[in-house]
């Protein structure tokens, strides 16, 4: 259900000072798209876990990178996929687990908002990670 012209794209460098554009974007689409105050506040918790972690993990210190946050609309949902080119990494069950316990409960966050999640790596280098809200009538 998928509208070519309800996809909004921005990048950002992978510095933690840019995550909030990324929450800006996501209110300012709020007003295409309304959303209940608490789906809007889920969905910024989660870009933030999700930026958060290709900020903090995909690139090495002091190296330079970007961060592109990709947000399609449609009428029944809202996807937001968080892309990198840094390190990268693959997610299975053990590493979740062994990731969980380091500190990176942001995946568990996002899990818990979401009614979607997907990571995976991304084409070439990096991650995608992509998760989706399902909106109904009374979001």
């Amino acid at each position: 259900m998928r509208d070519e012209g309800r996809s909004i794209r921005l990048t950002i460098p992978a510095r933690p000072e840019y995550i909030t554009l990324g929450r800006l974007a996501l209110t300012a689409i709020a007003g295409v798209r309304p959303l209940s105050d608490e789906t809007l506040h889920d969905l910024k918790l989660a870009l933030t876990e999700a930026c958060t972690n290709s900020v903090r993990h995909a690139y090495e210190a002091g190296s330079e990178g970007s961060v592109q946050i990709v947000y399609e609309i449609g009428d029944e949902d809202i996807s937001i996929e968080v892309i990198d080119e840094g390190e990268g990494f693959v997610l299975d069950e053990a590493s979740e687990t062994d990731h969980l316990s380091e500190s990176g409960l942001g995946i568990a966050i996002i899990r818990s908002l979401a009614d979607e999640l997907e990571i995976e790596p991304g084409e070439g280098r990096g991650s995608r990670l992509r998760f989706v809200k399902h909106l109904g009538a009374a979001a």
